[in-house]
């Protein structure tokens, strides 16, 4: 295909990836508004039942749309360098998933009138979150645990909490091409989703907002479902995790 055509093919796509970005804001406005306005309030953090700046519900909502926005950067990356068709429809679903979930997260702090970062290191919020198994829910990476509260886990290369990628990897990802970028994506992503799922399991004991402990509840579930699918997609491409 000639640079010209491929130019009109990339503008003509525009107009179209705008209005889906614009579209998914407006759901994740009423979708907050209509989970905020109808959720029981009554654990709130303060007497007014709006979360504190240095809640678990505020430090939830930072730093989970930071992990989230590293992903779906990931998932643009891998479209643009591959053309299977399963790894890209994978990646669109994760990157509208997060994207959604990253403007619920970022509208309560809004809601809440709190500041959307911290000068808090990533994952104080953690430190009082218990060994024991999640609220009922079993698997819980205790060395990932420690390592999010503040433990063992050192922010390193852009990588700024456990799961996240390094700026040095996300480079590997933008030069790598067709298999070597799926089996890339494929990992990192799974990476991604298991620090992902340990800290929604934070939420889920730490969280007392019942709405964002229901959001929590729905990130664990449908990360770990994806991790199990994307073992298949590596064990399809003769690579694991």
């Amino acid at each position: 295909m000639s640079d010209g055509t491929t130019a009109v093919g990339r503008a003509s796509r525009q107009p179209l990836v705008a209005g889906i970005a614009a579209a998914l804001a407006l759901l994740t406005l009423v979708t907050v508004a209509v989970l905020w306005l109808t959720s029981d309030r009554s654990e709130g953090t303060t007497d007014t039942g709006t979360p504190k700046d240095t809640s678990a519900e505020a430090g939830f909502a930072r730093d989970m749309s930071v992990h989230h926005q590293q992903a779906v950067e990931m998932s643009f990356i891998v479209r643009d360098r591959t053309t299977d068709d399963e790894v890209r429809r994978l990646a669109f679903d994760i990157a509208s998933t997060q994207a959604t979930q990253a403007g619920m997260l970022q509208g309560w702090l809004d809601m809440w009138g709190l500041d959307k970062t911290s000068e808090d290191p990533p994952m104080t919020w953690m430190k009082n979150a218990s060994s024991n198994g999640m609220d009922g829910m079993e698997g819980m990476d205790h060395g990932s645990m420690k390592g999010m509260s503040g433990g063992a886990y050192k922010p390193h290369d852009g990588s700024l909490m456990p799961g996240m990628a390094t700026n040095t990897q996300l480079d590997e990802l933008r030069k790598a091409k067709g298999k070597a970028a799926e089996v890339l994506y494929l990992k990192l992503m799974t990476a991604h989703h298991k620090g992902g799922v340990d800290m929604a399991k934070g939420a889920v004991e730490l969280v007392k907002d019942s709405t964002e402990k229901h959001l929590a509840r729905t990130m664990v579930q449908g990360q770990q479902s994806e991790i199990q699918l994307m073992a298949d997609m590596l064990k399809a491409r003769g690579a694991s995790a």
